[in-house]
């Protein structure tokens, strides 16, 4: 409310203010004017008084102009004429010039020309000062005067805008500031004129329920009763304020109140039940979709819904997830269902809104207890055929490195879920790298076909893996996947061998005392490996004379010239065992050679191999140039002598395809080698059988003829190879007699080799061309000459 000045008041600060006294007291030397010489000069003391009555300005005056306004006196003018000047703001200074001035300069009178607006300039610093009117010296100090100007309730309450939009939400509680109203009024401070009050002057819609209420001293808006977006989303608001001035002034400003929807409408299924059937053993996204409805604004956190299954999900088989654009419930099965195990599921979906739920009661917000809804959902599972299980599906076994075919090693079971009788499941080998086992169709037993090898590139940490299928005989049928870990326990089945590193190595011909150190391995596994025990040869020649071994640091050990050696290449035999004392004869072939700096061979190993190399490589070029040269010649001359010569041998003498050459060269081991080609094997096999059959001397570890025609001893041995395959097994047949074999190497008397004859029809015409028409018969052959390995 508007405060009330009482009317003594206000007379007492008229009085005051109408009669101000100014003291000025100065000490002044009076000259006293001595006509005569010898004239002393007397010191005065007197007052001086300046007298002005009060001067008050109204803002706004509307005149008549110029005005008088007050009045000046001072009381040097009884000593002599003086006159009324008057200076700054106002007179001759910014802000205004001009508005002030003194029309009477002797009687001292001060005149207004025009209005002052007090809100522009509320008080103006005046300098007045006293001159002698004859001389115009000041004679006296000056005197300084603040005019103010008096306020007039002239300016009404202004607010920012004269239109506000502001948003609250639909939950905000009664009684709860809601905004601020503030507005400016710039009349003098602290005074009625600039005191505002705040009134609601109009709201739109009127409800019973809800509406604002004004703070008249503060401007601050409250909400009274509970806001209904869906009743009124919108109100506008009409604000006056109004000042304490005589008269008051005022204005207004529009508020707009924009109510956000929130939750107070709880979201609820379409349906109570749900029924939904899926197949087992799959895990499926959107089985189904639960329909809601809500009464708040879609799209805002009042109407968006999230879901929850409550009960009938313990194992987790089931997820829910909210469609964002429909406001819909899916359903997902995440683990797979089985029938077998459970057929039907019942669970029990709540559904909530993201905001909490709220209502009103008597005006008050209140937070329900119960703030979702629920539905049941049925899920029937049918029946497929389901893979065989395996029990379990991943085990260990465990077996000794090298143990031989037919050791059982364990037994793969699998079950068939959708039968409870046996024998409905086949089992078969699906991962097997090294081919060591077999499995048993009906029973899954697997049993070894190969010895094992822990040494294996395919056994990784002494571990085997083998993996097994399970098929049963459903439509379509199923197949499971078993895992079986095969542990191979180490066995000393490998003896030491000499690193690669220190197979070939150089040293100083000065080295002296210098130690080479040689290092072995093991494939075998602790106890079956380090560390070694490095022993010489001593009984190959006076090695033990020229070395000696060092200090064994278990896996290797030091290798010493026990003399100044000559330059050369040097074999030192080494037996080096293991831990059980498995062990083996290893040579570590030592150069001996010359280093000028005393540490370097002037001609490194890797060169000298290097060098070795670029030699043979020019010589290998030539050689294989030659060779095809060779045989591209002799193919021609057998061509054109066998057009002239034709085919005159008998049908039924056959075609002989082994030659008699006039070249031989020692025997050797046949094991592991061949000179006839990639069918030497299996014409060596051959050919003792054959030889053992018909009582031909057939040689396996004798001479075998040389000569420039490689490539027709290969197909000769192709050829015999495909004859002896037919030839058949005596073995079995009462007629022929016992007959021992030799041992390798040694020969046995043959009757005839006729049965290793064959005709020409069994070649094919490439063949005979590159054979020719000449060829001496099998026992010639033989009776001069054998196979070489």
């Amino acid at each position: 409310m508007c405060s009330r000045v009482h009317p003594e008041l206000l007379l007492l600060l008229s009085l005051l203010m109408l009669v101000s006294t100014v003291n000025s007291t100065r000490q002044e030397n009076d000259d006293l004017t001595n006509q005569t010489k010898g004239d002393s000069r007397l010191l005065r003391r007197s007052k001086r008084r300046w007298v002005i009555t009060t001067l008050e300005l109204e803002e706004e005056d509307p005149g008549p102009f110029p005005k008088f306004v007050g009045e000046l006196f001072n009381n040097m003018s009884a000593n002599m004429e003086i006159i009324y000047l008057i200076r700054g703001p106002g007179v001759d200074e910014y802000p205004e010039i001009g508005l002030f001035s003194i029309e009477d300069n002797v009687n001292g009178k001060i005149y207004v020309h025009r209005p002052v607006d007090r809100e522009k300039t509320p008080s103006f610093k005046v300098y007045f000062d006293v001159a002698n009117r004859l001389t115009g010296h000041i004679v006296d100090k000056s005197l300084i005067v603040n005019i103010r100007i008096k306020d007039v309730n002239d300016h009404a309450p202004e607010f920012p805008e004269k239109e506000f939009n502001i948003s609250v939400k639909e939950d905000h509680a009664a009684g709860q500031p809601v905004f601020q109203m503030s507005a400016v009024d710039l009349d003098q401070e602290n005074t009625p004129n600039s005191q505002v009050l705040y009134f609601l002057v109009s709201q739109t819609p009127v409800l019973r329920e809800s509406g604002f209420r004004i703070d008249r001293v503060s401007g601050e808006v409250r909400l009274s009763g509970c806001l209904d977006y869906e009743m009124a989303p919108r109100f506008t608001l009409l604000i006056e304020a109004r000042d304490c001035g005589n008269p008051p002034l005022s204005s207004t400003a529009t508020v707009h109140v924009h109510v956000q929807d929130s939750n107070n409408h709880m979201p609820r299924f379409t349906q109570d039940h749900y029924n939904v059937q899926i197949s087992e053993g799959w895990a499926s996204q959107g089985v189904l979709r639960l329909g809601v409805q809500d009464g708040d604004s879609p799209s805002t956190a009042a109407w968006r819904v999230k879901f929850n299954i409550t009960n009938g999900n313990e194992e987790g088989h089931f997820h829910i997830s909210t469609d964002p654009e429909t406001n819909e419930g899916i359903l997902n099965i995440i683990k797979p269902l089985d029938h077998e195990t459970q057929a039907e599921w019942n669970l029990v979906v709540a559904v909530e809104n993201e905001e909490p739920l709220f209502s009103c009661d008597a005006g008050q917000l209140q937070r329900p207890r119960q703030a979702s809804a629920s539905a049941t959902v049925s899920v029937w599972v049918t029946n497929v055929n389901d893979p065989p299980t395996f029990h379990p599906g991943t085990f260990i076994v465990s077996e000794v490195d090298g143990a031989g075919p037919g050791t059982q090693l364990g037994m793969f079971n699998a079950t068939d879920p959708d039968r409870t009788a046996a024998g409905q499941i086949r089992y078969k080998l699906a991962y097997d790298p090294a081919n060591w086992v077999s499995i048993d169709e009906r029973s899954g037993v697997v049993i070894t076909v190969k010895p094992v090898d822990r040494e294996s590139p395919h056994v990784n940490d002494s571990i085997y893996v083998i993996i097994a299928h399970a098929v049963d005989d459903g439509v379509p049928p199923q197949t499971g996947t078993g895992t079986m870990l095969l542990f191979l326990s180490d066995v000393n089945d490998n003896a030491p061998t000499l690193r690669l590193s220190s197979q070939h190595l150089e040293v100083c011909q000065s080295a002296g005392d210098k130690s080479l150190l040689i290092e072995a391995e093991d494939s075998d596994l602790e106890p079956y490996s380090d560390p070694f025990t490095f022993k010489l040869d001593s009984t190959w020649g006076d090695t033990e004379d020229m070395w000696r071994l060092g200090e064994n640091r278990g896996c290797s050990v030091e290798l010493l010239m026990q003399r100044s050696l000559p330059l050369g290449d040097y074999s030192v035999p080494l037996l080096i065992g293991d831990k059980q004392g498995l062990s083996q004869k290893q040579t570590v072939h030592v150069r001996v050679c010359s280093c000028p700096d005393g540490f370097t061979c002037a001609e490194p190993l890797i060169a000298r191999a290097g060098v070795m190399k670029g030699a043979l490589a020019p010589l290998c070029v030539a050689f294989m140039a030659l060779a095809a040269a060779l045989l591209l010649l002799l193919r021609c001359r057998l061509v054109s002598e066998a057009n002239r010569q034709g085919p005159s041998v008998p049908q039924d003498e056959g075609i002989q395809t082994l030659l008699a050459w006039n070249e031989e060269s020692r025997a050797d081991p046949l094991q592991g080698r061949s000179y006839l080609g990639d069918h030497m094997p299996a014409l060596s096999i051959s050919a003792a059988q054959a030889g053992a059959k018909l009582g031909a001397k057939v040689c396996l570890n004798t001479v075998v003829p040389r000569g420039p025609l490689e490539m027709r001893a290969g197909v000769m041995a192709k050829v015999l190879s495909q004859q002896l395959c037919g030839t058949r097994d005596p073995e079995g047949d009462p007629g022929y007699p016992p007959h021992v074999y030799a041992e390798e190497g040694e020969c046995e008397q043959a009757d005839s080799l006729s049965s290793l004859t064959f005709s020409e029809h069994d070649l094919p015409p490439d063949v005979l061309d590159s054979l020719g028409p000449k060829a001496a018969p099998l026992e010639e052959i033989y009776s001069q000459s054998a196979f070489r390995s």
